[in-house]
Formats: structure tokens, sequence, C-alpha cells
């Protein structure tokens, strides 16, 4: 047992208030709202800071309050009651989500979910999503049914470091008398970095600046600073804490229905929500039945606040599983599945965490408290690693060589493999071919949808993608590297889709070819958003590449594809006629490009499905039909539309289309020729695409000719 002694002092005011358990259910109903339909509460994420604020201020006021009751600070205590209270209910779901992806989600998520159990169950899963979110590989990757749990790694991981800090704050203030000071001095070390660092690295990096445990430390400590003035504001003016209370409340309310995920936070942006958060707790204390207390203290609504925790854990994975069972789910769905939560929630909180937590020999012996959170913990790594075993081994994705014999007339050759054709299974006439008809079975093909998300281009291998956040134009060069001609490919990861098959296009012509690719970047003059915020490093690269290709590294062929952006004007989205924005940007680019004597091939955008094919394969080995997506709604997704329109009006770019090989009939085929066609909802595995190279050859010879 870690203590540190002091003189006992008269405690801060304690006890239970039914406001604060009241502004838990307004919490994580924004939660829940929010997850089971944006457009009805678009800034429902908000509900996390306010538990955040919550948490901070129940936590320091507890550990206060025994210093000052007590004279010391029991480290191990502290611990035994965070473990006894949160573990016991987290480890249920564990299990219980791990029960849920066995029986609803496809065979591509165990892997992944397996070990989101094992970060979960150690209180990391923030910076397991944190990395996520600048992984290109996980980019399109559907959420994790424990996605939730980032939040909850935040609080654990304050609570391991804020009473360390309040400890030392103890120590000092002991021996010169001054404790309270020294807290606000803890207490402002981890927020004023804290607060700092979040603004800064939501302006640089906002996917990050979300998940990391760095940016949301200020959040807890600010319930700290109202645990420590909490004296101070009982003696507020009743009318006016109630002013304040009823401010506060309203600012939480406007954040939730102002805000959204295009908002940049957390940052600055964060301190609507949580000062609202603060001054509703503040004003609570002297405020009584004319303050916010007058709707949070309402017994239902502390009856939801009471379960809250238990309803947060168990209404991601029940959406989750229910839109993996049914398809994507309406507004009106998904707040069935939440309102049917309460049920495993109550349940939870009825026979697990209210036992546990009451339990006299758990409170009086904090040593059982500890070893019941070492079992859950244990558990649920155990559970999460064993769940490994029950992903079927895979083979590794195939890709097409080059010793087979030559199709469409182009000279370039497809896969060495009879059974791995592909492309090429379709024949010079695609639309009337047998092999691009959707049928509900099919043979042996690759890659297995299990490892298909890794069938891209080398590009990823080879270091030449820049990711969202590099500015710098890195190339890579592929093809004969004395070849006399050579071509340019850029653009975003639509264009790198392109590169296995102009990879063997150039090896057999002997061209050289250098690949200039960036995540969510297109090849183009202006500025576009990413995630619905100016994305500068995105312009920068594309003002450096114009640069290169027109000049040093001037190519003798540009080949460009993308997918679809909205673009910016003056720092906000075009969203009059986004699509038509989008085309008069590339004719531009292209059009600056062939009068900078740069001729231009833009491939045309691939089909764009509403979900994961490699997915819906994996959950319909014997109904593969499930996953053919028509046509037409297909063609018109992604960035094939604004090609087309921007192609048009320039006799010097000129537009290649091979859809009729990926999609030739009216529904798209999952898997044509042996070769699964997509790693995900709009990206064409590396297999199939090399397996194009003889049309995408033909193509280029027509245009280049």
């Amino acid at each position: 047992m870690t203590q540190t002694a002091v003189r006992p002092e008269a405690s801060p005011r304690a006890g239970f208030r039914g406001d604060v358990e009241g502004l838990r259910a307004l919490a994580v109903i924004l939660v829940l709202v929010g997850h089971a339909g944006q457009q009805l509460v678009p800034g429902g994420f908000v509900g996390v800071d306010v538990f955040f604020v919550i948490s901070g201020y129940l936590i320091t006021g507890l550990l206060v309050a025994e210093v000052n009751r007590t004279g010391r600070l029991s480290l191990v205590g502290f611990y035994a009651r965070r473990a006894k209270r949160l573990l016991p209910a987290a480890v249920v779901v564990l299990l219980a989500s791990l029960l849920l992806t066995f029986a609803f989600l496809p065979r591509t998520r165990w892997s992944a979910t397996g070990w989101d159990v094992v970060f979960s169950g150690l209180y990391a899963m923030n910076w397991r999503l944190a990395d996520q979110s600048v992984d290109y590989l996980a980019a399109n990757r559907a959420p994790s049914i424990l996605q939730h749990f980032w939040s909850l790694g935040v609080e654990e991981q304050f609570y391991l470091v804020w009473p360390l800090l309040l400890a030392a704050a103890v120590w000092f203030g002991r021996r010169r008398y001054a404790r309270t000071g020294y807290l606000f001095f803890a207490l402002t070390l981890v927020a004023v970095p804290s607060f700092a660092w979040s603004v800064w690295l939501t302006d640089d990096n906002p996917a990050r600046a979300y998940f990391v445990t760095t940016t949301r430390m200020w959040e807890l400590a600010l319930g700290g600073f109202l645990a420590l003035l909490a004296g101070h504001l009982q003696r507020l003016p009743r009318l006016l804490a109630a002013a304040l209370g009823w401010c506060g409340l309203a600012a939480i309310v406007a954040s939730a229905a102002l805000l959204s995920e295009a908002s940049a936070f957390p940052g600055y942006v964060a301190l609507a929500p949580t000062l609202g958060t603060a001054a509703v707790i503040a004003g609570g204390l002297a405020a009584g039945g004319v303050g916010p207390a007058l709707l949070l203290a309402l017994r239902p609504v502390r009856a939801v606040g009471a379960i809250s925790y238990s309803l947060y854990l168990w209404h991601w994975p029940l959406l989750i599983a229910a839109e993996a069972r049914f398809g994507e789910l309406t507004t009106a769905a998904n707040l069935a599945v939440v309102a049917f939560s309460v049920v495993p929630a109550a349940l939870t909180y009825r026979f697990i965490e209210n036992p546990i937590r009451m339990s006299p020999t758990l409170t009086w012996e904090p040593a059982r408290s500890l070893q019941l959170g070492a079992i859950c913990t244990g558990a649920a790594l155990l559970a999460g690693l064993a769940f490994q075993l029950t992903v079927p081994p895979t083979s590794a994705p195939l890709p097409p060589t080059l010793a087979a014999p030559t199709a469409v007339g182009s000279g370039v050759p497809v896969a060495a493999s009879p059974a791995v054709l592909g492309a090429s299974a379709l024949g010079n006439s695609p639309a009337s071919s047998d092999a691009g008809i959707p049928v509900d079975r099919v043979g042996p093909f690759v890659p297995d949808p299990l490892v298909a998300s890794k069938d891209g281009p080398d590009t990823w291998r080879d270091g030449c993608h820049a990711d969202q956040r590099s500015s710098a134009v890195k190339a890579c060069q592929y093809g004969d590297p004395n070849g006399s001609f050579t071509v340019a490919l850029a653009g975003d990861s639509h264009a790198a889709q392109w590169l296995p098959a102009l990879q063997r296009v150039a090896e057999s012509k002997k061209w050289r070819l250098r690949s200039y690719t960036k995540s969510s970047c297109p090849f183009i003059d202006g500025d576009v958003a990413l995630d619905s915020r100016p994305y500068p490093s995105c312009t920068e690269w594309n003002d450096k590449l114009r640069a290169l290709v027109t000049g040093a590294e001037r190519p003798n062929v540009l080949v460009v594809s993308t997918s679809f952006y909205v673009m910016m004007q003056n720092g906000d989205r075009v969203t009059d006629q986004p699509q038509a924005a989008f085309a008069d940007a590339l004719r531009r680019t292209w059009a600056a490009m062939a009068a900078a004597g740069v001729p231009v091939i833009v491939l045309r955008d691939t089909p764009y499905h509403d979900r994961d094919i490699a997915e819906c394969v994996s959950a319909n080995p014997k109904n593969l039909t499930r996953c053919a997506s028509p046509r037409d709604k297909v063609l018109a997704g992604g960035g094939g539309p604004a090609h087309e329109a921007a192609a048009r009006s320039n006799d010097k770019v000129h537009l290649v289309d091979l859809n009729s090989a990926i999609c030739p009939r009216e529904r798209c085929s999952p898997v044509i020729g042996g070769v699964l066609v997509y790693r995900d909802n709009n990206h064409i595995t590396a297999t199939y695409a090399a397996t194009l190279a003889p049309r995408l050859g033909a193509a280029l010879d027509r245009v280049l000719s």
C-alpha cells in the first residue's frame, strides 16, 4: 500500500448528487442517439467529453476527500476501487463481443476483433485506433465492434497518472502546508500542455487527435479543478448558480446540435461542451432545485444515469452486429437496437456491476479487488488471443506472373495459372462473356477475402505512397530503368490501384514507369476536403508534383486517375453542384498539363460499391450474387462521372475506360476468372488489376499511336 500521511482537514462537500447522475444520462443519450442517427444529433460524440469532465470531478473529489478525511492517500485502495467498478462489466461485454463477432460478422473481421479485445482489455484501444487512423491499409476498414472502448482507455490512463501526481502534490503539501496550491499546480501541469497539444494536433492530424490520451487529459483535469473549488462554489448566490447551470446545459445541447464530424475536434472547439459540463456541475453545488437539477435529478433520468456505463458498453457491439446481420439499417432500426441495449445494460448493472461494487469482502479487502481485476484482464487477453485460432488459415494473395500467353492482341502477358485468368477470362467481348455473369458459387479463387485488404500495389511496400500527413513527393520507378519512353502515374489510391497493370505494360514495352501517389489526394490544381475539412498537405503535394512533372521529371505521358472529392473554396466546402466543381478543377489541371507539353491519359474511375465486396464474399461464400451490385448504380459513384465531363472538352486529354472488364454485365460479379475483383468497396485487388494489363496496354497503344 502506498500512503502519504498528512494532517486531516475538513472534507469538501461529498455525497451523492442526483444532478450529476442525470448529467451522465444526458451524456450517454447523446452518444447513443448520435451513433443511431447522426442526422438527429450530429454532435452526439460530445457526450464522451461530458463523461470526461464528470469523471475528473468525481475521481478528484473522492481522492481529495480521502486525504482530508484520513490524512493519507491509498493508491492501492484507489486502484482496487477502479478495478471492481469497471473491469467486470467490461470483460463481460468483451467476451460477448467475441460471440457476436463469431455469430454475425464476416470472417474478414475476426482476427482484427481478437486483437481489439486484447487492446481493449489493456485499456489501450484508443492508441490502436489512433495508429489505424493514419494507416492507409485501415482507411477503408469497417468500424470495430469495440471502437467505443477508446474513451474508456483515455479515462483509465488518466486514472493511472492522476493519483500519482496527486500523491506527489500531497507529499509536498505535507511538508510546506500548501497542499491545495500543489494540487492546483499538479492539475495545471496536466491541463495546460494537454490543451495546447490538443489544439495543435487537431489542426495537424485531426484523426489521431481525436483518439489519443494526451489531447483529452485537460478535459478530465477540468473536472478536477471543479472538485478543488467545490467549497468556494457552494457559496455562489443561488440565482447566479442556477443561471450558470442552465447556461452550461444549453452549451452542451447546442454543441450536440451544432457540431458534426466536420468540426475540428477536440481542439478549442471542445471547450464548448466541457465548459458547459463544468458550469452544470459548478452551478449545481449551490443552485438546488432551481438549477438544471430540476430536470437532471428526476428519477427516470437518474435511472438512465445509473446504468449509463453498462449502456455505453453494450450499445455499440449490438449496433455493429445488427448491421452485419441485416445490412445497413435505417435510423429507426438503429434507435430500436439502442433501445434494446437497455436490457443487457440493466441486467449487467443488476447482476454484475452493483453486486461487485457493493461487496463487503471486496470493499474491505482491496487485494481481493485487485485479484478480481487481474482475472478480468487476463480473461480478456486470453480470449482475444484464443479467438485468433478461430480464424481459418488463408492463402496469400497470388500475384500474376509474366510467364503466360498474351491476350487481347496487346503483347502483354497475363497470369501463369490457367485457373487465375481474371479479366482475360472475359475474352474480346466482355459484355457477352459468361465469365462476367454473377453466380452463387465459384471454384477456388484468389486472393482469399481474409487477406484481400492487403492485396494492394507495390507502392505500399516500397514506401512510395505518401500518407495523409505528408506533403513530400515520393516517387518509385518501375519497368525498364533505361527505357527511352517515360510514363508517370499520379493521383490518389484510385490511381495507385492501376500500378500492377501499368507495371506489366511497362515491362513488356520497355518503358520507364514512375509512380507519384498520395492517400486521399487527387492530382489536381485546387484545394480538396478531407473529412469535410481543409487538406493543406494535399495542396502542397500537388504544387510540388506539378512543378516536377512539368520540369525536372517531365514524362512522355502522364496517366491519372482519382476518386471523387469535394472541393474547398475560401476555407469552405463547395456544396453547390460538387460534381461540377470537381470536374472543372480536373479540366483546368489537365488542360494546364497539356499546354505545358505533357499529354494526359485519364483512367476512368472504377465502380464504387456501397458495401465491402471482400467482406460480402467472405460472409456469403454460397450466395455470391448477394454481392453483385447494379452496374449503373456503382458506375455513377466515385470519380468516373467527373472524369467523363472533364475529358470531354479537351482533345489533348484521352479517357480510357476499362470498366467493361471490371463490371461487364448489368450486375457486377465479385469474382471473375478465378480472381476476387475488389479488396474493399472501391479498390480493385492488385491481382485483378494485373490481369487487366493486356487491355490497358492495347488501350494505351491506341492513344499513343
